[in-house]
């Protein structure tokens, strides 16, 4: 090469070096750079500007582990719920928390793999859980449940944040399946397992699905417990259901599993948008927490 050919070269590698630089800073820079939605994937300055992006929300998706029939994985109301979160965090930014699974279950702790905390730890963890979030950043906090069996807890632990002030406000998303539209359905019996949840993981992650061995078992009502209407008892689901495992998840198709579960994801997205638009929860809260201190001169 001569002197002249090497003075070129030299420039041309210059700016190439000089231009890779400007395009790194500029993605850098850019307000509308990609940001991972996953809590754990954001690295401290990321966290920050995530925090901003999403308006201070953040989603907790609850699932749990436990028997799902003798066909589907333990964690399927985890991956599930998180499923829905993470797709929905995607269209409307925001940050999703970790995989979270200290729920209530303890009607299936005969079953293998079943991890269920006492009452007391459940309701701790979780304050303290959402506390740590606020601390954090998330000032909005949306549950999005996957379990059925946290129909009660989470409702209730909504409620009790009004014992004292917080900063922030917990919402509670807890529908899973649309009560119309999409494919018709085969069977009558469909709460834990069956068609629908099985069509589900049929997307989310079909290959931990044995659907092979979806009818080695039954899931039919057994009727065990004759009590009136209206009248409860812990052990009704262990009387009615006791394999863990009520519908049928033979019956499960793509075509549902597709529609119920963009059902799900369009419907958390919605509820972002509503949350971030939100102006008001928090100050009732406020004002609501002020008043308490005096009950006496609320006027009558």
């Amino acid at each position: 090469m001569n002197r002249k050919s090497g003075c070129v070269a030299g420039f041309l590698l210059l700016g190439a070096v000089l231009n890779t630089g400007r395009l790194a800073q500029a993605q850098i820079n850019s307000p509308q750079a990609k940001l991972s939605v996953h809590w754990e994937e954001l690295t401290g300055p990321d966290f920050v500007e995530a925090i901003q992006r999403s308006q201070g929300t953040c989603l907790l998706p609850f699932g749990i582990l436990e028997k799902h029939g003798p066909h589907m994985p333990i964690g399927s109301d985890l991956l599930n719920a998180r499923y829905a979160a993470l797709h929905a965090a995607e269209q409307q930014y925001a940050v999703v928390f970790p995989e979270y699974y200290f729920g209530q279950i303890s009607e299936a702790r005969h079953e293998p793999g079943t991890i269920a905390y006492s009452r007391d730890l459940q309701l701790a963890l979780l304050q303290a859980t959402t506390d740590e979030m606020a601390r954090n950043g998330c000032k909005k906090i949306l549950m999005v449940n996957g379990h059925g069996g946290n129909g009660s807890l989470l409702p209730y632990f909504a409620q009790s944040q009004l014992d004292k002030p917080h900063d922030y406000v917990v919402y509670l998303f807890d529908q899973r399946t649309p009560a119309t539209g999409g494919p018709k359905k085969k069977t009558s019996i469909d709460a834990h397992a069956g068609e629908s949840e099985t069509s589900k993981m049929m997307i989310v992650r079909p290959d931990l699905l044995h659907q092979d061995r979806a009818t080695s078992e039954s899931g039919a009502d057994q009727h065990r417990v004759n009590l009136p209407e209206g009248v409860y008892t812990g052990i009704w689901w262990y009387a009615r259901f006791p394999d863990h495992y009520a519908g049928e998840g033979s019956a499960a198709t793509r075509e549902l599993g597709e529609y119920q579960m963009k059902w799900w994801v369009d419907s958390v997205s919605k509820v972002i948008v509503a949350i971030k638009a939100d102006d008001v929860s928090l100050k009732l809260q406020n004002e609501f927490y002020e008043k308490s201190t005096h009950p006496l001169d609320t006027p009558q």
